[in-house]
């Protein structure tokens, strides 16, 4: 192997003989698998990704209690309330709750907090609507677990609590008749990555399992994959048949609304894949929460009528425009703001103009291109918000938790959290977080690592490699696409695209063999585009005037030795 490779660059070492000779799938196949921790007893799963890697939903910790108590609901016709949340996550979880309720004649209603007024998690105001409304039980979905004093609240009224979540809990668990989630210290669900739409999935599973509307829950599954996908848990276990089978409902979808947005968007019906949750249907269905309320993206996706679907699918791609120049100005002030600290281990900044919407993304960003801790604070005279984003190096809801302290509330996950805090407290925060990267990150090369499945000659990308990493789909977190280091490939082309040259379009030969590249958010200067380079990359499919045509998508590249 070269030495001369970026140090940054991780070129992940060689299956062992004795994998490859088990694993009974072609050698790249098996380097992709083996790189991924895929046991050779767990290959077949991986690759047919069937009901095997489904578990019983009572093997969740609670379930047969929330079935319990859900049944004398629906028995009595007792008032049931599914409290959301504001994401793609917490939309499609409160969805696949009402839908189920509603096919076994519950009296359903529901609440998806404002994040503007509220913000993410169970809230006081909430619980006080739904009580006026007559809910004798409030099922929570995608939040909850860590809501102490509200959940209280809620039992104080007189109204049964059934959490679902699938956030890390506290040491001591909020009062409810149920808590569901797959990471609690006491579960002995064998998979705890689910999605907040897939803990909500489980449990209308245990709701339906023997009932003669069990049949629809296939149905569901597009909501499943939406909204798993959308909140990048790990793409493996039982996640990833969420997604594959959910990937088939939605490209032979019924919800029109669904159908709606996916046209607006430019794809293809019955060509929809994870890919295009990520950067189409899931940040259009987020930016209604963003912008305005999330109850836009719920009536989309639960709507009957093509009229009203066709008028809320445009509403969301105005509200997504809106959202993506509300990002990119907010991000120009914070690059301003913050010139001259980029050395610095955290990047934290704050404002009273920033959007609250939009903040996590500018926090995102910014990980993005400096690989450090972000987080962008929404300043206001009472109450203030912020939310970050992380690199893997630093759990920032544990540095989080180090400040509850001085914390009116927060909560996330350690690479995307968000907390409520007073104002006065802003300053001796940011001192804590800084002091905590400090003495974490101050002797790391903070620069992404670039792990690397296999070096091979452009020639090496025939058709029968590429036919066979579709086995390895849906791609995402845990489960990343393919990356590849071809050495010494040349530059026959190169050109800048985009309002400002942001995307770099080269042409690459090996050999007979030519490649189109493409490195959507360049960094590099003219000056490294050398007629030799070793180019990193995954295998994209583009698709131009009707027709899917494979690119190269640069993650790196330096000249040549």
């Amino acid at each position: 192997m070269k030495s001369s490779y970026p140090s940054h660059w991780n070129v992940l070492p060689p299956a062992p003989a004795e994998y490859l000779n088990v694993a009974g799938v072609p050698p790249i196949v098996a380097q992709f698998l083996y790189n991924r921790g895929v046991k050779t007893d767990a290959i077949n799963a991986f690759l047919t990704t069937d009901d095997q890697l489904q578990a019983s939903p009572f093997l969740l910790p609670d379930m047969a209690q929330a079935v319990s108590r859900i049944y004398k609901a629906l028995l009595s016709k007792e008032k049931i309330a599914i409290y959301g949340d504001l994401d793609v996550d917490g939309v499609t979880a409160t969805a696949v709750l009402v839908e189920s309720l509603s096919q076994l004649g519950g009296n359903v209603i529901t609440y998806i907090p404002d994040r503007f007024s509220e913000g993410h998690g169970l809230k006081s105001a909430g619980i006080e609507t739904l009580h006026s409304q007559g809910a004798g039980v409030i099922i929570t979905v995608d939040c909850g677990v860590s809501d102490m004093a509200e959940a209280k609240q809620a039992q104080d009224m007189g109204i049964d609590m059934i959490i679902t979540d699938h956030h890390n809990p506290l040491p001591t668990l909020p009062p409810a008749i149920a808590v569901i989630d797959a990471k609690r210290e006491d579960s002995r669900y064998p998979f705890s990555e689910l999605a907040g739409v897939g803990v909500a999935f489980k449990l209308a599973q245990a709701l339906l399992h023997k009932h003669a509307e069990a049949r629809r829950l296939t149905d569901l599954l597009d909501l499943v994959a939406l909204g798993t996908v959308a909140d990048m848990v790990s793409l493996t276990g039982e996640n990833r048949h969420f997604v594959k089978e959910g990937l088939k409902v939605i490209n032979s979808t019924k919800r029109v609304g669904l159908r709606e947005m996916i046209q607006i968007a430019g794809l293809r019906h019955g060509q929809v894949d994870a890919e295009d949750i990520s950067w189409a249907l899931g940040p259009r269905l987020n930016a209604a929460g963003r912008i305005d309320t999330a109850t836009t993206s719920y009536r989309l996706l639960t709507t009957q009528s093509t009229t009203e679907a066709r008028a809320l699918a445009k509403e969301l791609e105005e509200s997504n425009r809106e959202r993506k120049s509300l990002a990119k100005e907010a991000l120009r002030q914070a690059k301003e703001h913050l010139d001259g600290k980029f050395h610095l281990p955290l990047l934290m900044e704050s404002d009273e103009d920033y959007p609250v919407g939009v903040i996590g993304l500018v926090a995102g960003k910014l990980v993005n291109e400096f690989y450090r801790p972000a987080v962008i604070v929404k300043l206001d005279r009472k109450l203030c918000r912020g939310s970050g984003r992380s690199i893997p190096e630093f759990n920032l809801v544990a540095a989080l938790a180090k400040c509850h302290d001085l914390l009116a509330a927060f909560g996330g996950h350690p690479s995307a959290a968000g907390f409520a805090i007073e104002p006065q407290n802003l300053a001796q925060l940011e001192e804590r977080l800084m002091c905590l990267a400090e003495n974490q990150l101050s002797h790391l090369d903070l620069r992404p690592k670039l792990d690397i499945d296999a070096e091979v000659p452009l020639s090496a990308l025939a058709g029968d490699t590429l036919n066979l990493m579709r086995h390895l789909e849906p791609f995402g977190q845990g489960n990343p696409c393919p990356t590849f280091l071809s050495p010494g490939v040349e530059v026959i082309e190169h050109r800048s695209l985009g309002d400002k040259g942001q995307w770099l379009s080269l042409k690459l030969k090996q050999g007979d063999v030519v490649w189109r590249a493409v490195d959507f958010e360049s960094q590099k200067g003219q000056e490294e585009i050398t007629p030799l380079i070793d180019a990193v990359y995954n295998i994209g499919r583009n698709r131009w005037n009707g027709e899917e045509v494979l690119e190269l998508r640069l993650l790196d590249f330096a000249p040549s030795a």
